[in-house]
């Protein structure tokens, strides 16, 4: 099957409301479930039908923020090498083998949280408000209508306040499922290890604990995404936001999952591009990194803008996916999305 076309979103093609923050978008069609290669193609299209609003929003809010993460240089690494060296330490205690590559995972860990914690000013503005607009021209573009940045400045206050607080309990459900993730884990190996085991055989069940959690990571991470793309043109934001995005990716789970997948294998390998390249490697007096730098932080902002529009058009594709779910019953469509949003408000 192939992606949606334009003509698909036709206003005599069953119209469905965006309710709440973007009231003036209101002849969506709806349209049929998409797998995540479909997906793809779709943002693809929606990037070539507007190239100049998206590589806007990716010059102007989301190459900072990149910047700011892959250079790291707001970070203090003494910080970063502290918390690692506490991290081994829980490691090594709980039974685990001081392997190098143990080294590197607590080491990346401390990495991570630290930089999160730093860029936590940039993320919660200029990334929040990139997602709002790419959200908000991914709507325009399916609604038939061109992008208006005076029109948006109208809504954005609403928009951005709903989707920091969607994006507090994001980093909430994040830090829970690290919390459980570490626990779980000193467990077990400090189970083992009371055993009698050795740190050898320890270090299986605990890769096993690894894996279980990565899957709950990813879990989290797309309904985390969809929440806020909720947020973001809807009338919802926090536990409602996440309720209404657990109740949409019903069914499916397989494509946020490949889009998940496909995004962190992209943003990896530029990032580890960007450790050997730029902060690794240079040419006789450095000169590589003057271009290699801003083009892996260009190739970065790109994967995360694509991630965003992707987001979008699966929150659409799992909308129309939910509304066609429900239209057996007789309803139209308008009224099934009242029904849906009633529903939102007693939750």
């Amino acid at each position: 099957m192939g992606g949606p076309n334009g003509s698909q979103f036709s206003p005599r093609h069953q119209p469905v409301l965006v309710a709440g923050t973007l009231p003036e978008i209101s002849d969506i069609g709806a349209f049929p479930s998409m797998n995540a290669l479909e997906i793809l193609r779709e943002t693809a299209r929606i990037l070539r039908s507007d190239p100049s609003t998206f590589m806007a929003i990716l010059l102007l809010l989301i190459c900072p923020v990149s910047a700011a993460l892959l250079s790291n240089f707001l970070i203090d690494q003494r910080i970063v090498a502290f918390l690692g060296r506490g991290l081994m330490f829980l490691a090594v205690t709980s039974g685990l083998p001081a392997a190098h590559f143990v080294k590197q995972i607590c080491h990346h860990l401390a990495g991570t949280v630290v930089s999160s914690a730093v860029c936590l000013p940039l993320l919660i503005t200029l990334l929040l408000l990139a997602r709002a607009c790419i959200a908000y021209s991914v709507a325009c573009n399916y609604a038939g209508k061109k992008v208006v940045a005076s029109e948006f400045m109208v809504v954005v206050h609403k928009i951005w306040r709903n989707m920091a607080l969607t994006y507090i309990w994001v980093c909430a459900a994040i830090m829970g499922c690290l919390a459980v993730f570490i626990t779980l884990l000193v467990s077990v190996c400090n189970s083992l290890s009371v055993l009698g085991y050795p740190p050898e055989i320890i270090v299986y069940p605990a890769l096993l604990t690894v894996l279980g959690f990565s899957i709950a990571y990813a879990h989290t991470i797309i309904v985390s995404n969809l929440a806020g793309v909720i947020s973001a043109l809807e009338d919802a934001s926090g536990p409602r936001a996440f309720l209404r995005s657990v109740r949409l990716i019903k069914g499916q789970t397989q494509a946020g999952l490949l889009i998940f997948l496909g995004s962190t294998i992209g943003l990896a390998f530029v990032e580890g591009l960007f450790e050997h390249r730029v902060k690794t490697l240079s040419y006789g007096d450095g000169s590589s990194r003057i271009w290699e730098g801003p083009l892996l932080v260009l190739m970065y902002s790109f994967v995360v803008l694509v991630d965003s529009m992707m987001s979008a058009v699966f929150y659409f594709t799992c909308r129309s996916s939910g509304m066609k779910g429900l239209s057996g019953n007789g309803l139209s469509m308008e009224e099934l999305e009242l029904l849906s949003s009633e529903s939102a408000d007693v939750h």
